[in-house]
């Protein structure tokens, strides 16, 4: 299948599609603030229960709707925008096919409002970060398979002989989450909007943390890596610290990542050889980290004083140390003796929303902001100013946030394993619920915080639009040539 050209914009020579990715940029902010939105509702239900409202819209039913909204619709539109926006920069080619390309917009949207829909009414699979039902999951399915046609299609068109480390990384995730995705969610349907998973018992819980782990590994780590090796060096002016660690990098990280999952079950029926393995390898996991991180704060090298006026290249920063700090937390919390302390408890959840809302969130954030002025004509974007507050608000908010869940967590680990002299519990679990209140209360203001500055966002996108107008880069004479 051809391209298909836009030739109006610049006198018969072929541009870029920016369309798609306007459309899946836009959608990230209004998603971003959708999904924090309800993840601020859910904290200030765990702070005053009295906000419980039966039957659809209590803890329950809106935390799988937070989850899926943060990562698969304000995160996947990030990503499906960046991606498309780099994968034709990076190759000098327009996408393969621009019905497909926005075939996956729409679908990915139906996808979205099919869960928004769904899970407050209670229809839902069970699974962690899988809950969607049936239907919904052939629908997935359907636009991914669409997605990888449109971006190893248009590597396949490329007129650039080598393929950018970025691509390597997006590809990566691309094939990863269809891999994970189909066989987590094999099941047996028992109604429209009622299924069965095809696997039983402990054979169950370890698939679906292998799926799990690596919805972790490949949809909110390989594939903003991507992001953060294209849009960081561009921000900095500067090329990627080292290449050849870039690399390494991938490929470490690609096949490690895959076996680490079973550390989500230590002390259940999975097998301890199974458990041995998942932390083994989260362990090891932490060089490939470490040196994606190390390789893209050393990318400022030689322009570390951009840092003090460019609040873009602060998130983006910002964003890579919060990698960092998570992907070191990550395979300490992985080791047995570690795990019986913090699982189960909220020092999970200060883990989680580190690399959620300091990494993912933040190197989204910074890309975004890259991207709009870009796709719009203008140079930047309206208020630089903004921009700055909204990373001071971003900033303290995780941090209030990730404080309060670690301080909540190691409270709870150690009240619920603390024994009097004759073995009995010396608390019970009330005590520990009345405990962690105060912690609760600050994360609703960490939280609230984070979101205000996304509401700031979408202000500041919004003028910036007003100001511009949409805009096709011509793809470089080049390029065309060399197709050609």
């Amino acid at each position: 299948m051809q391209a298909n050209s836009a030739l109006e914009p610049h006198g018969g020579v072929e541009t870029f599609n920016y369309r798609v990715v306007r459309q899946f940029s836009i959608m990230t902010v209004v998603w971003g603030i959708v999904g924090m939105l309800v993840g601020v509702i859910i904290a200030a239900q765990m702070a005053w229960p009295e906000l419980n409202f039966g039957p659809y819209f209590h803890f329950g039913r809106l935390r799988p709707l937070h989850t899926n909204a943060v990562i698969f619709a304000f995160g996947g539109c990030a990503l499906f925008a960046t991606s498309y926006y780099v994968v034709q920069r990076t190759c000098g080619v327009r996408l393969i096919s621009d019905k497909l390309a926005a075939f996956t917009f729409w679908g990915w949207q139906l996808v979205i409002v099919a869960a928004a829909i769904t899970l407050p009414l209670g229809y839902t699979s069970g699974k962690e970060y899988a809950e969607l039902e049936w239907p919904i999951d052939i629908l997935i399915t359907v636009v991914w398979l669409s997605y990888a046609y449109v971006f190893f299609g248009t590597i396949a068109r490329r007129t650039q002989k080598h393929i950018y480390v970025a691509n390597w990384f997006y590809g990566a995730f691309i094939l990863a989450v269809a891999l994970l995705h189909v066989v987590n969610s094999m099941a047996i349907p028992a109604g429209a909007w009622k299924s069965y998973s095809a696997y039983a018992g402990a054979v169950d819980a370890m698939v679906q943390w292998w799926y799990g782990h690596n919805a972790v590994g490949f949809f909110l780590t390989a594939a903003f890596l991507g992001m953060m090796y294209y849009f960081v060096p561009k921000q900095a002016g500067r090329p990627v610290y080292s290449y050849r660690l870039s690399v390494v990098h991938f490929w470490a990280l690609v096949f490690t990542y895959m076996w680490a999952g079973p550390h989500h079950l230590h002390y259940t029926a999975l097998p301890d050889w199974t458990q041995s393995v998942g932390m083994a390898f989260s362990i090891i996991l932490l060089a490939p980290s470490w040196g994606g991180m190390i390789n893209g704060i050393m990318t400022l090298s030689g322009a570390w004083h951009k840092l003090r006026t460019d609040p873009i290249l602060k998130f983006m920063i910002t964003a890579l140390s919060f990698y960092g700090m998570s992907t070191f937390e990550g395979p300490m919390m992985s080791i047995k003796t570690v795990n019986a302390l913090s699982h189960y408890t909220d020092w999970t959840i200060g883990h989680v929303h580190s690399g959620a809302l300091g990494w993912v969130a933040m190197i989204s954030i910074g890309s975004i902001y890259y991207l709009i002025p870009r796709l719009f004509g203008r140079e930047k974007m309206y208020s630089t100013k903004l921009i700055d507050v909204h990373f001071m608000m971003a900033t303290i908010g995780v941090v209030l946030y990730i404080a309060a869940m670690w301080m909540a967590g190691i409270t709870q680990g150690q009240m619920w394993r603390q024994t009097n002299m004759d073995g009995t519990l010396t608390h019970a679990f009330i005590d520990s619920v009345k405990a962690t209140y105060p912690y609760y209360y600050v994360r609703v203001l960490g939280g609230a915080l984070y979101l205000g500055g996304m509401f700031l966002m979408a202000y500041n996108m919004a003028r910036t639009i007003m100001q511009g107008k949409a805009f096709d880069a011509p793809v470089p004479a080049v390029s065309q040539h060399a197709h050609a």
